[in-house]
């Protein structure tokens, strides 16, 4: 509720819309991941009636336990105990994925984290898309496309839709976990999954935009990026292919408070904008932003940006005046 006046002016003032993310990652136990769904469901009831707040999103980590997420990925044996709490996990994730679904018009992001953990989240999310995906686009996966296979699964998703007649909803991010996946490769001794240079992520990022934007009849995209050179290019093919601003298929989405300057141009040209508000008990929602801050190299040089771009608009405001 403490989001709501940030929220509606942000709205009100720009036309762009928020995303409530609450921001907790690896609960600890059982209890913990409980007491996140709820959380989430509150925020479902909060957003089925707003206009200003088109989805919900959640991290995997919050709903169950990344060493269960990672032991199920690489196909070792689940404890009787650990059956029962995958069974649990896949519980909450049915539960918050239906109320969205019965909402009508909500729709939810589950975020990427560690590639450990992937083929388990991704298994869970395809079974979700598969129950809930079938009228509209209900659930997204996020596709981290600095890892160099996730091309690879881009296209695999366009055949699950294809298979089970469903459209897929992406969320497409360069990625952030770039320095501890770096760590532990080089520590456990296997290949860096990681694309070998930026330019080498650019490339993937934009290859997967393409193929998305090839195969709108499965896919829904939301584009995650704080990168003008990013967003002027989709805006480039949205227009090559005749897809119009405001086509609901297409969302671009930057983090509250950063990236203002693209997010606001871009709504006010007609084009679906949403801005992550994370938002939760502060000592759990610091390692977050802590990390956000660190892992997101461009957050320096978009700064100054920013900060450039406000000074140059007082002085045209004030000149303005002046004559």
């Amino acid at each position: 509720m403490e989001c709501t006046g940030s929220i509606d002016a942000l709205y009100e003032n720009t036309g762009v819309k928020s995303i409530l993310d609450y921001s907790v990652e690896s609960a600890r136990d059982q209890a913990s991941f409980d007491a996140t769904l709820q959380t989430l469901m509150e925020v479902c009831t909060f957003s089925q009636d707003r206009e200003n707040v088109p989805f919900l999103v959640f991290k995997p980590s919050g709903l169950g336990s990344l060493q269960l997420f990672q032991k199920i990925s690489e196909n070792q044996v689940l404890t009787p105990e650990e059956t029962g709490q995958w069974e649990r996990t896949v519980e909450r994730f049915r539960t918050l994925c239906g109320a969205v679904a019965a909402t009508g018009h909500l729709r939810v992001m589950v975020d990427a984290e560690e590639s450990w953990g992937h083929p388990a989240v991704d298994w869970l999310i395809e079974e979700m898309m598969v129950l809930f995906n079938t009228e509209r686009t209900v659930v997204f996966t996020t596709v981290q496309l600095y890892l160099e296979h996730k091309l690879d699964y881009l296209q695999w998703l366009g055949e699950l839709a294809k298979e089970h007649g469903i459209t897929v909803g992406v969320k497409l991010v360069r990625g952030a976990y770039m320095e501890k996946e770096g760590h532990r490769a080089l520590e456990l001794g296997y290949s860096n999954p990681v694309c070998p240079d930026k330019a080498s992520t650019d490339e993937n990022f934009d290859r997967g935009t393409d193929l998305v934007l090839e195969n709108l009849e499965r896919f829904e995209l939301f584009l995650g990026t704080h990168n003008e050179r990013s967003c002027l290019g989709l805006l480039q093919k949205l227009k090559g292919l005749g897809i119009a601003p405001e086509d609901d298929r297409i969302w671009f989405g930057q983090l509250y408070g950063m990236g203002d300057n693209i997010s606001h141009i871009l709504s006010q040209n007609g084009y679906n904008v949403a801005k992550y508000v994370p938002f939760g008990p502060v000592r759990e929602v610091m390692p977050y932003l802590i990390r956000r801050m660190e892992e997101n190299s461009s957050v320096g040089a978009q700064s100054s940006r920013e900060l450039e771009l406000i000074r140059r608009e007082l002085i045209r405001r004030k000149q303005a005046k002046a004559s």
